[in-house]
C-alpha cells in the first residue's frame, strides 16, 4: 500500500518539508502540499538599540525582521536549530535553544543574559515569549513582522479526505491542528496526526483523528521521525501481497 502525507505548512516551508520526506521515504510514500496558510511579511520595528537582543521563535520571523533592516550587529536566541541557522546565513549572532518556548525561555535565564530583548514574531503565536522574560524581571518588548493568512483546503486534499485510505497528517502548531480539521470536517480516510508537540495534539478535536503521535523533539526532525514510524505500522497492516 502506498501510504499519503498531506502537508497543509505554508510555502516555502511545505516544499522544503515535503523533499525531506521524499529523500526519507521515498516511492513509499504520496506526498501532496496543501497549505492552509500564507506568511505576509510587513510590519514596523520599534527603535534597536545596540546591546538588545533579538529573540525568534521561527524561520518567518528572521524573514520578516531582514526584510524591515539591513542591521546584522545583533546577538539572537533561535527558538531551536533551523531557526538558529536561518539567523547566521543572514548574517546574525545566534543561539538556538535546541527545543520549544520553555527552553528558549529557559536559556536565557541560565545564560543570565539581561537584554533588554526583542521578540520578532509573527501575527499569532502560541506562546507568550515577551511575557516569560518580563516574568524573569527582564525588559522585553515585541514587534510583529508577519501574518499568517487562511487559506482553504485545495480540492485535492478535499478529495483525498474523502476516499478510505488512511491519511498522515503532520501538524506545527495548535493553531495548524485546529485549521485543519475545521476546514477537513466530514472527513471519511482515517487521520494519522504526527504532532510537533503536546500543544498541538490537545488541539486535535476529541474523536476526529484515528491516531495522534507527538514527536519526541518539538522540531521538523522530530515530526519526520514521526510520520516514519507511521509509515511503518501502515505498511505492516497492508502488506505488499
Amino acid at each position: 500500500m502506498t501510504v499519503t502525507i498531506l502537508i497543509t505548512r505554508p510555502e516555502p516551508a511545505a516544499t522544503r518539508f515535503a523533499d525531506q520526506l521524499g529523500a526519507r521515504l521515498g516511492d513509499k510514500v504520496v506526498i501532496l502540499r496543501a497549505p492552509l496558510m500564507r506568511i505576509d511579511y510587513g510590519g514596523a520595528l520599534p527603535d534597536i538599540g545596540g546591546d538588545d537582543v533579538l529573540v525568534f521563535t521561527s524561520r518567518h520571523g528572521v524573514a520578516g525582521f531582514c526584510r524591515l533592516t539591513e542591521r546584522r550587529d545583533f546577538t539572537c536566541y533561535a527558538v531551536g536549530d533551523a531557526t538558529a541557522e536561518a539567523a547566521r546565513r543572514a548574517g546574525l549572532r545566534a543561539i538556538s535553544a535546541g527545543g520549544d518556548a520553555d527552553a528558549l525561555l529557559a536559556r536565557i535565564a541560565a545564560d543570565g543574559v539581561e537584554g533588554p530583548f526583542l521578540h520578532l514574531r509573527g501575527e499569532h503565536v502560541a506562546s507568550d515569549i515577551s511575557g516569560g522574560l518580563r516574568q524573569q524581571v527582564r525588559i522585553a518588548k515585541e514587534a510583529v513582522v508577519y501574518r499568517q493568512v487562511d487559506m482553504p483546503l485545495s480540492d485535492q486534499a478535499q478529495a483525498l479526505l474523502a476516499k478510505e485510505a488512511p491519511v498522515i497528517v503532520p501538524l506545527m502548531s495548535p493553531r495548524s491542528a485546529q485549521a485543519f480539521f475545521e476546514r477537513a470536517r466530514g472527513a471519511v480516510a482515517p487521520i494519522l496526526v504526527a504532532a510537533i508537540s503536546s500543544n498541538a495534539a490537545d488541539a486535535v478535536p476529541a474523536g476526529q483523528a484515528q491516531l495522534v503521535e507527538i514527536a519526541q523533539t518539538p522540531d521538523a526532525d522530530g515530526v519526520l521521525i514521526v510520520i516514519c514510524d507511521l509509515v511503518k505500522r501502515l505498511e505492516g497492516l497492508n502488506p505488499a501481497k
